[in-house]
């Protein structure tokens, strides 16, 4: 005898089948709950992007016995958005996966078909990208900017905007160039601040952001990656200023500017000495 839609909700093993049917009863009209009801694709989409940021944040900071939760968490958008495909006939969960496992199946013929030549990480991601683009193709989507993601982060979809970019060579051949460009953007900023509107100046700091993205193009790092780094390295030395100042009964709303400066400085000399 089988189990029941019961059965499977209070499963502790009852996988995918459980969260999949989680997710229907939370939507259903009558029964479910209010909240979930009433949610649509765009009032769960922010949601979605947090909780992606928050399995990047758990492996960031190496928070392994985390990171499970947060995967979870992540599944369970993917669920969502199709529990709610699904009730208006446009797909389900099932086809969500398969539709995936299609997609890997084919973008990796040489692990799953007899395809021979690709024996490197390069090899491959160059393999992909033709695919990617042939699969773009078969979308109408013809520009070379095409299918670049607007919801993406606006730095990360900048990086992605000058890979595509630079692909069909409108790309400055070394970083010299670049670093004379984002000295440039710096110049109108500053010589601008005081002339300029809002907008004309949200402008000049937008083109400088670009052309700094494009210079971690060029030097092979993600700068999304690289600003989450650096967010993260600010905590923590901000963190060790607040922490040396409640040593000696001071908080940062009490302290000066000076002293903040240099126990900033000595948390940053801390960071630098090697472990032994």
């Amino acid at each position: 005898m089988g189990k029941t839609d019961a059965d499977i909700v209070h499963d502790p093993e009852g996988g995918i089948a459980r969260l999949v049917e989680i997710m229907a009863r939370l939507r259903d009209p009558e029964t479910g709950c209010p909240w979930d009801v009433e949610q649509s694709f765009a009032t769960i989409a922010p949601y979605t992007i947090e909780e992606a940021y928050e399995v990047a944040d758990a492996i960031e900071r190496e928070a392994w016995d985390e990171l499970k939760g947060e995967l979870g968490d992540l599944l369970f958008q993917s669920v969502f958005h199709a529990r709610m495909a699904e009730e208006q006939g446009l797909f389900s969960f099932h086809d969500v996966a398969n539709h995936m496992a299609d997609k890997m199946v084919a973008r990796h013929p040489h692990v799953f078909g007899d395809q021979a030549g690709i024996d490197s990480a390069e090899a491959q991601t160059e393999n992909w990208e033709a695919m990617k683009a042939a699969e773009r193709a078969a979308r109408a989507e013809h520009g070379v900017l095409d299918g670049v993601a607007v919801g993406l982060p606006a730095l990360l979809r900048a990086y992605k905007l000058q890979k595509r970019a630079a692909r069909v060579g409108f790309d400055w051949g070394e970083i010299d160039p670049v670093l004379d460009k984002i000295a440039e953007e710096a110049r109108e900023v500053a010589e601008a601040r005081d002339d300029l509107g809002h907008d004309a100046l949200s402008e000049e700091i937008g083109d400088l952001l670009f052309v700094v993205a494009n210079l971690a193009r060029h030097l092979g790092v993600e700068p999304e990656a690289a600003l989450r780094g650096a967010n993260a390295k600010f905590i923590r030395r901000f963190e060790a200023i607040e922490a040396a100042l409640a040593e000696v009964g001071k908080s940062p709303d009490t302290a000066s500017l000076e002293e903040m400066d240099a126990l900033w400085n000595a948390a940053k000399t801390a960071e630098r000495k090697p472990r032994g």
